[in-house]
């Protein structure tokens, strides 16, 4: 009889539920957490790299480790048009993703929810709502309080050192940074450091998603390319009767949002973590949730096919794409005709003779690197006029000059002449130059 129990037993289906993680209920979450530091990491390496900085010592834009003059205009303008067309287009397929997946200002505010129920509670809450602020009896302790402190103005200080990097080199920011003397720091520039911390910490702690949700003027402007058929949050309504009595997804939200009423311009950010929160809890149940992402306009009870979704976000583009081309061709234009040194020559009149004649020999280097140039004077013979150096080294980005004396036996006429400049990289510059002798 045991024998037929357990034979009878043996013949009962099993089905193994495993936790939210392994059946991939989180997914967005990780998913999301790898891209916010991701972009932290490239805010930081775009200016290290001189990918793009300011340089407010010789007053110009650093693109690609070069300064960026109003001559580049097509560099310049090619950049801004293909970068707004890439922006507009994000835009108008994924919403306003950037703030839940990449933007500073929100992944700093989840941190601070994160650090403020870890020393105050899993319930803890300040916010600027008018309500009292939340604490656990258990952790409102002043050595907790201390701790959040401490933390949010350690974190405060890090990223207030974030913008100073556009505007100088790394060497000078850890100048900076370990106190030591350096001519090229601003004496100002500590107090500006002090503003920017104080506005950081304020932000942490007091400020967080109210910013995101009433005063981020950036979010408006997303909102702007913003249509039905932008991804969004769908909520399977034809299920409804297993979602009853359950805000486990509202609960979840730090928008404060409920993701199963959703509309066009709601403050959802799009960050996914109203759907690993229903997967999780349908895991249990051996289902999936009935939350997830779509493109295209909301249809009850069915999906729209990828085909239709794909049709219908592209016939969008058909008015950026050609700004987007214009962009990109100006930008490769720009690469192509891009000058890393300036060449000019200007002449001085003597005071002692009118018919004798100085000329000023302008280089400017572009390059934060060292250069030597040559210079070299075509169409005249060497006795009708002397050089003053044919040898010209600069460290990095910066302008030098040199001079032409013309001989007083010059006679009278036109004596055209060019300046030719030869750089150690390849580089060569020519200026014409007619010379007058009345």
């Amino acid at each position: 009889m045991s024998s037929g129990i357990n034979k009878s037993l043996a013949d009962i289906p099993i089905k193994v539920i495993g936790s939210a993680a392994k059946n991939g209920a989180a997914k967005y979450r990780w998913k999301r957490r790898a891209v916010q530091i991701t972009f932290l990491a490239l805010l930081v390496i775009i200016p290290v790299s001189g990918l793009f900085r300011v340089d407010p010592e010789n007053g110009a834009l650093v693109v690609l480790g070069w300064q960026i003059w109003l001559a580049d205009f097509f560099l310049i303008s090619g950049l801004w048009i293909t970068l707004a067309c890439a922006m507009i287009a994000l835009y108008s397929v994924a919403g306003t993703v950037f703030c839940g997946w990449a933007c500073p200002q929100n992944t700093v505010a989840e941190w601070a929810n994160h650090m403020t129920r870890k020393f105050l509670g899993k319930r803890a809450e300040v916010s600027l709502n008018g309500e009292a602020t939340i604490v656990s009896a258990a952790k409102n302790k002043a050595l907790n309080w201390f701790l959040l402190g401490i933390s949010f103005l350690g974190a405060a200080m890090f990223f207030a050192l974030i913008p100073l990097l556009y505007f100088y080199p790394p060497d000078v920011v850890l100048s900076f940074i370990i106190g030591r003397t350096d001519a090229r720091l601003a004496g100002s520039l500590y107090w500006i450091y002090t503003v920017w911390v104080m506005m950081i910490l304020l932000d942490i702690a007091m400020l967080r998603h109210f910013w995101c949700r009433f005063a981020c003027v950036y979010k408006v402007w997303q909102h702007t390319f913003k249509t039905k058929e932008t991804l969004h949050v769908r909520y399977d309504a034809s299920r409804s009767d297993e979602c009853a009595k359950c805000n486990y997804c509202v609960t979840t939200c730090f928008i404060d949002l409920d993701p199963r009423k959703t509309e066009m311009y709601d403050s959802c950010i799009n960050c996914g973590d109203c759907i690993d929160a229903c997967n999780s809890l349908q895991a249990k149940k051996g289902g999936v949730g009935l939350l997830s992402f779509e493109f295209g306009q909301r249809v009850e009870g069915k999906s729209r096919k990828i085909r239709d979704n794909t049709i219908s976000l592209l016939s969008r583009f058909h008015w950026t794409a050609p700004f987007a081309a214009l962009g990109i061709v100006m930008f490769a234009w720009g690469m192509w005709s891009y000058q890393p040194y300036h060449l000019s020559v200007g002449y001085l009149q003597s005071t002692n003779n009118l018919s004798t004649r100085e000329y000023r020999i302008e280089i400017s280097s572009k390059r934060y690197r060292p250069t030597e140039l040559s210079m070299t004077v075509e169409g005249l013979p060497q006795d009708d006029f002397n050089l003053s150096t044919q040898k010209i080294q600069l460290s990095s980005v910066g302008r030098t000059s040199a001079f032409i004396s013309m001989s007083p036996k010059l006679q009278r006429g036109l004596h055209p002449f060019v300046v030719v400049v030869r750089s150690n990289d390849g580089w060569t510059g020519r200026f014409n130059v007619q010379h007058f002798v009345e």
